[in-house]
Parts: C-alpha cells; structure tokens; sequence
C-alpha cells in the first residue's frame, strides 16, 4: 500500500489571483536582494502587520491568498515537490510552540542588539537585515521541506503561522470576527461523496470532509481559505462564505430525498472483466438485503479504511428487488481509488457502501419524448434507465440511446442494448464510433447526431466524459433548447 499512499495527494493549481501567483517576487527581493540593499528587510514589518490584522478577522486568510512565501511554495516549487504525506512531527503543537519561541527569542535578541546603535547611520541597515536574514532562513527551511514533503510544510510551524493563530482566537473569543470568519462551507453533507478530494489537494493536508460541523462549516484554524478545495470539489458543493450551510444554496422542495446515505454491508459476489482497463463489481447487499434504488441513482464505495475514503460510481445494475447492485469500474492511471479497486477488491470480500444517491439521471417517466446520450465509461447508468423504460409502466413513447466511442471495440454492453433495441418499438440504440474507418454504422461525435434530430420535445440526460457533456451543452444552447430539460452527469 506504500505505493498507492504515494499517490494520494494530488498537485493542482493553487494559484487563482495574480497576487498569489506574483508574490514570490517579493520573497526573492528581501531575501536575496537585501543581502545588497539590507533595507529591503524594513518591508517585512508591514507584512507582519498586515498579518496580524488579517488573521483577527479572517484566521489565516493571509497565508492562502497573500503571503508571499505562500506563493513562492505553491506557484514555484509545487512542481518539484515529491507532494508527500506530511510527517506527524512537522504538524505537532510541540514543534510549533518550540520553534515560535526560539524564533521569538533570536528576533528578540537581534533587536536588542541593533536598538543599542539607535540614531546612527547604520541603525536602519541593522535593522532591515535581522528580517532579511529570517527570510532568507525561511526560504531556504522552507524550500528543503517543500521538496523532500509537500510544499507547505514549513507552514505547519510558521511562527507568522503562530502569530495569527494568537490573533485570530483572540477575535473569536472577543467575539468580532463572527461576520467576517469566511470559512470553507458545505451546501450539504448529504450531497458530499466523501471522496477526499478536498483532503487530496488540500495545501496544509486537512480533511475537510470529515471535518464539518453542526452548521456545516470547516472549524480547522489551520485553514488557509486558500479555495483550492472549492476549485476541486467534484461535486461542486463547496464555498468560503461566513454564513453556515443553512443560507448556501436553497435545494427545490424533495431534491434532498434523492440522497440516502444509509450505510451499507455488501459482499462482492462476482467481479467480471469488461476489458483491460474495466471491470464490473457485483455486490449482494447484506445489512439491510435490499435497498430502494431508482434507475439512474449512484453509490458510494468504500476504498480506503485509513482515510474514511469512497469513490461514487453509477449504478450499472439492480437485481433481485435491490439485493444485487452492479457498478462498473475503469482503472484510471495514478488514480488512487480505482487503483486500491482493481488491486484488493476480491470475490467474497465485505465491503461498505453508502446510498443511494442522485437524482440527475433519474428518467422522468411522464415524459413522452427522451434522449439518452452516453460516453465512454458513461454509459453504465443507461443499463438499467433503458431496462425500466422497456420493461416497466411509464408514458415514454419514443427513447432514444446515442452512445459514442472513439474505436467500435470500446463499446460496453452493446449486446444488452442491441437486445432492447430489438424487443421495442420505443426504444432506438444508436452507437456512434469517432475514429474506426472500419465502422458502417453512425459516424463522428455524439453531437454530430444529435443535430439531425429535432429536439425541442426531448427531455436530454447526458453521462460522459466532461468535453463531451460541454460539446452538447453548447449544441444545444444553439438551437435554443430548453435548459432546464437538460440532465447530466460528468464521469
């Protein structure tokens, strides 16, 4: 498993304002330019200032959107970090309490010293070179442990660090910064996946997912507000805002009822291999036997005990009244969770699950006219929405399927949907191949057929990779399609 915990977290962009991509040139300047020019040193004073202020009224908002060796970490040497696991000792009390007092008693120290030539020519040049040193000592500390860990190592025991996590309790316990604490907020912990996305590109190494309080907020003080977490939430469900999760985002009235996480204690009754890189995991459900599950729905698999991890994979199969759940599964390359998936997972094995959940595929059954629109590995949900179209009650008249691939040999479940196609008059499968000038069938991409129907009637539910959902959006949107009959799912 030492391999696959190497691959846990994931670089990825820091750097959303020109501030934090730029600022690192003031760490150079101070640090290397003040060896000539030592006054450089004198423009730290405001920055521990600005610091201190910041951080009474936004905790350590400064470290994650203004610091410039902040920057100089995520924007610079990010790219030549081994991005490994923090070692424990790095984020003890211990180290920081340590390592802020004795930073504090050299400061201390130096300024004794040089306030002792107070009113002489060098007094000013003295001065600026007690911070230019303890940047330059910052810079070079900084950079050692960016590169044999993670790139905000040192932050974990910054003693700037320490002085705003003074000043920010003591705003909280005079009780002022209640308005103004942005904290990175939930819409609601039922929508998470808990797939540790957050936690994996998380610069301070937090676990945000499993973190949240009773109003839905991250209470960590080592946060950064830096967004990164916000920027990568799969499910798009997070922000930094002061309020709690209660004024996020108003859900319509049952959207919610689509999102069970009831846990679940399921056996692998059988895994099938689809092809090198895809497999299909049936799981006989044991605590509860059977779950309510609607075509379309999706769970949530457990993948890692140490890291309370799950990966949401569309339900590609419900069987024996919602005692067998099937999913398929594409390995990903450094993919942390399909990799755990393929390499552990074993017939017989228990596993949890979570669910279920989603309600974006789920088919409208009054609707007469409905296109399906898959992709890739996208395609599972459609098994078993075009099984209960064909099989059970519903007012669809006319459905269509288009599925598209890039090689015909990349079709999965093409037999099933043949066979339906074949026992319906309703129901059309349209397979669609990009690239194989052997192909006699469909030709080009999803949109490419798409655009010879009239679509003004359709009700669309699209799963697929993201270029392809965005390629169809945009065909859409300029044939001035209804958007709100628009339902998808990105793989």
């Amino acid at each position: 498993m030492e391999n696959i915990e190497s691959i846990y977290y994931i670089e990825t962009n820091r750097t959303f304002t020109l501030l934090r991509k730029y600022a690192w040139i003031f760490t150079l300047t101070v640090a290397i330019g003040g060896l000539w020019f030592p006054k450089f040193g004198l423009f730290v004073l405001p920055v521990i200032a600005g610091l201190s202020l910041t951080s009474f009224f936004k905790g350590r908002y400064w470290c994650g959107n203004i610091c410039p060796h902040g920057s100089l970490f995520d924007s610079v040497l990010l790219q030549f970090s081994k991005n490994r696991e923090i070692p424990h000792f790095f984020k003890s009390k211990f180290l920081r309490i340590s390592f802020f007092l004795f930073f504090s008693f050299q400061i201390g120290r130096k300024l004794v010293s040089v306030i002792n030539i107070y009113g002489q020519a060098p007094f000013l040049d003295k001065l600026g070179f007690i911070f230019v040193a303890s940047y330059l000592m910052v810079t070079v500390l900084g950079g050692i442990t960016s590169f044999f860990y993670s790139p905000r190592t040192w932050c974990q025991f910054c003693p700037m660090g320490s002085i705003q996590h003074m000043s920010y309790k003591a705003g909280k316990n005079l009780g002022i910064n209640n308005e103004t604490d942005a904290k990175v907020t939930i819409e609601s912990t039922d929508l998470c996946h808990e797939c540790g996305m957050c936690a994996r590109v998380c610069p301070m190494q937090l676990d945000p997912y499993l973190e949240w309080n009773e109003d839905g907020q991250l209470d960590n003080e080592k946060c950064i507000r830096c967004n990164t977490c916000v920027e990568n939430c799969p499910a798009g469900i997070l922000e930094i805002k002061n309020n709690s999760a209660d004024e996020f985002n108003i859900w319509e009235e049952g959207e919610l009822d689509y999102y069970h996480k009831d846990n679940i204690r399921a056996k692998i009754e059988e895994i099938r291999e689809l092809s090198g890189n895809i497999k299909e995991f049936s799981f006989r459900l044991m605590e509860p036997p059977h779950i309510d599950v609607e075509a379309g729905q999706f769970i949530l698999v457990k993948v890692s005990d140490k890291h309370q991890m799950y990966r949401a994979y569309s339900i590609a199969g419900i069987e024996d009244d919602g005692s067998l759940i099937k999913v398929t599964v594409m390995r990903i390359t450094d993919g942390y969770g399909t990799s755990i998936i393929f390499s552990d997972f074993e017939e017989g094995q228990v596993i949890e699950l979570k669910g279920p959940m989603g309600h974006e595929l789920v088919v409208d059954k009054d609707a007469e006219d409905v296109m399906l629109v898959g992709g890739g590995i996208g395609i599972t949900p459609f098994i078993p929405i075009v099984e209960d179209i064909v099989h059970n009650d519903n007012h669809i008249k006319n459905a269509k399927l288009i599925y598209g691939v890039n090689e015909e040999d990349q079709f999965l479940y093409r037999d099933f949907f043949e066979e339906m196609d074949a026992e319906s008059d309703k129901f059309d499968f349209v397979p669609v191949v990009a690239f194989d000038d052997n192909w006699n069938g469909e030709k080009g991409f999803v949109t490419d057929v798409m655009d010879k129907y009239e679509l003004d009637d359709y009700k669309i539910y699209m799963c697929g990779p993201g270029p392809m959902e965005a390629a169809a959006r945009q065909l859409l949107e300029e044939k001035d399609f209804d958007q709100s009959h628009i339902y998808a799912e990105s793989t």
